[in-house]
């Protein structure tokens, strides 16, 4: 499915990074008739391997398009590039001869809340430990304060089993690619910046991208660069 590139936009604020949904939101099973192919019942599975569960998927909470896929892709970026087109919710790994892989993502509930512009893969990390950051704690203090020391990777941990981390000019931008414990929320806007995809597939992305990888976040203002 070629798409154009997106226009880059390189001054995005590093501070309002985050990575938790704003509110708890209720999963809405998808229409049945958005069938998915029975092989999405086995990409989809649960994990054995892991130190801690990774359970199925349930397919019937996710739009079939955001669904893990292969697909034709018309970029300038090298392969090996990880592409997130926030506009359309989805990440894009760049493969060779104009196709890619196809991972649906979540992305920061407001607009000003996402990232832009090229970035390094310049850190990996299995079962992360997550931190809020000093903007989502003085936002919203009773939420966030007790986490300031961090909280360790784990099945309530909101980053899930794996997490990209997305560094700019060896800095770390506090924004990541990462799992979530809220599947039903791929394909919306729901973060507080981070880029999250179903558990299986930010594994399945973390087991392709080696670090030093070349990352870059489009605009939704939907022009070439």
């Amino acid at each position: 499915m070629p798409i154009h590139r997106r226009s880059l936009l390189l001054g995005a604020p590093f501070l309002l990074a985050g990575c938790t949904t704003a509110r708890r939101q209720e999963p809405t099973p998808v229409a049945r008739s958005l069938a998915y192919a029975p092989s999405y019942e086995t990409m989809y599975a649960a994990l054995d391997g892991e130190p801690y569960p990774v359970p199925a998927v349930d397919l019937s909470q996710i739009d079939p398009r955001f669904l893990r896929r292969e697909v034709a892709y018309a970029t300038r970026e090298e392969p090996g590039t990880i592409v997130v087109d926030v506009e359309a919710r989805y990440a894009y790994l760049v493969m060779e001869n104009g196709r890619a892989l196809r991972y649906g993502v979540g992305v920061g509930k407001e607009e000003g809340f996402n990232f832009r512009g090229a970035a390094t893969i310049a850190r990996k990390a299995e079962w992360p430990r997550w931190t809020p950051t000093p903007d989502m704690i003085r936002r919203e203090p009773e939420r966030y304060a007790k986490y300031a020391g961090g909280l360790p990777g784990g099945p309530g941990n909101p980053l899930g089993p794996r997490a990209l981390y997305l560094y700019r000019d060896g800095r770390d931008t506090l924004y990541r690619l990462h799992g979530t414990i809220e599947p039903w929320t791929i394909g919306t806007m729901v973060s507080s910046g981070c880029i999250r995809l179903l558990n299986q597939d930010i594994i399945d992305l973390y087991r392709r991208v080696p670090a030093g990888s070349r990352a870059v976040v489009l605009s939704s203002a939907g022009t070439a660069a």
